[in-house]
């Protein structure tokens, strides 16, 4: 009997630059995602969503309906299935959430109503206190820099030192910074090594992105303690998550990111990072459920406390239904900005962190989305295997629990 092809929604997080030509915020996802689906049986079709990078949630939600509703999905009646890395998790939980109002004469409820799958890869569901350093006078320069940055190491695999050293003495002492011209001069460094018509691309996507910024307000945890007190979750769609935590900055991490000075550079870079993501509550950190902390105690033998982050989400807010994969990795790992440059195509790693993410365990995370995926369909869910056996964990930093 043939199967209904099934919709598969790729949605960028915070300041994700997928709407900038061919640079991909899932170039790495899609192969290994795509094949495994298939893996598993499923006739799979994988979207790209192009985001309001830095907009509220609610707009962002409103555009994830619009490019579901212009697409082949949207002529179709086929299942649909919703991943979001980072902030774009909570977009997918928003268009699925009983009663959502989401300023638009689409669809919506039809639409929702085919999603079995919401599978949220380090989503902030708690917040995360690295958002604070935006909301400060220099802030909105510092994410344009930091964006900059990492669209830079996308086409062109690292970030000049001279560009590298200072951006992590600016994230350490930002209180201490008079006026925006040390991050105008790092943000026109790096502007400039590109060709003309990306230059122009860019300006315009930043200024796109300056018009709306209510993200940033949205993602604190004030902000998504409102968030989740409004959003309901819809009973038949299976909810599962992707966790993660970095290395701790100190001496073991700062060995394992590599001596040479780019890498000691961009390892000082994480550790400011890190830091200021690790300024969560106790009182903001959820409380997991028993089977969330089942799957931590697999994993890595222990439950993070409040503080354990991946350099930009605290670990504890990542947890949204069921823990799919729980893994020793940076926020940026785990979509594909790793250190293996000999793959091809090639992982570029801007941010070392020193966790030790590699291509087997990108490989083994993805296969564990892939499987939940395909188990969300109950027509192939017999035909699924379970992740009990142990050879169906490849690596120790990549535990899959599945139902």
């Amino acid at each position: 009997m043939a199967r209904n092809r099934h919709h598969v929604f790729l949605i960028p997080g915070f300041f994700g630059f997928a709407n900038l030509g061919d640079l991909k915020y899932f170039g790495h996802v899609h192969a290994v995602l795509l094949a495994e689906l298939e893996r598993f049986g499923l006739d799979a079709t994988l979207y790209h969503v192009r985001t309001l990078p830095t907009a509220s949630v609610r707009k962002r939600a409103g555009q994830l309906l619009r490019e579901i509703a212009e697409s082949e999905a949207g002529r179709d009646t086929g299942p649909i299935h919703l991943i979001g890395h980072s902030s774009g998790a909570l977009d997918a939980r928003l268009l699925v959430s009983a009663g959502a109002s989401l300023s638009s004469d689409l669809p919506a409820a039809a639409i929702a109503a085919r999603v079995r799958s919401v599978t949220s890869v380090c989503g902030p569901h708690a917040g995360t206190p690295m958002v604070s350093v935006f909301t400060t006078v220099l802030g909105p320069r510092l994410l344009q820099l930091l964006s900059l940055a990492t669209i830079y190491v996308v086409r062109y695999g690292r970030l000049p030192l001279s560009v590298l050293l200072p951006m992590g003495r600016l994230l350490v002492r930002l209180d201490n910074v008079s006026g925006a011209d040390p991050l105008d001069q790092l943000y026109d460094e790096l502007l400039a090594d590109f060709g003309d018509e990306r230059r122009r691309e860019i300006r315009d996507f930043f200024a796109s992105v300056g018009k709306d910024q209510s993200l940033i307000a949205q993602l604190m945890p004030d902000g998504m303690d409102i968030f989740n007190a409004c959003t309901r979750d819809d009973s038949d769609v299976r909810y599962g998550c992707v966790v993660a935590r970095a290395r701790a900055p100190g001496v073991g991490s700062t060995l394992a990111a590599g001596l040479g000075p780019y890498a000691q550079a961009s390892h000082a870079l994480y550790a400011a990072m890190y830091q200021l993501s690790s300024r969560m509550s106790h009182e903001r950190a959820p409380m997991p459920t028993f089977s969330q902390v089942q799957s931590m105690r697999h994993a890595w033998g222990e439950v993070p406390d409040a503080r354990t982050n991946d350099g930009i989400v605290p670990t504890l807010s990542q947890l949204w239904g069921e823990v799919l994969c729980a893994v020793d990795a940076d926020h940026h790992d785990v979509i594909g900005h790793f250190d293996d440059t000999n793959h091809d195509p090639p992982h570029y790693d801007w941010l070392r962190s020193g966790s030790g993410f590699t291509r087997r365990d990108f490989e083994g995370l993805w296969s564990a989305v892939a499987r939940w995926v395909a188990r969300a369909e109950p027509a192939v869910r017999a035909e699924v295997p379970t992740a009990e056996a142990p050879a169906s964990v490849p690596h120790r930093t990549a535990r899959i629990t599945m139902p």
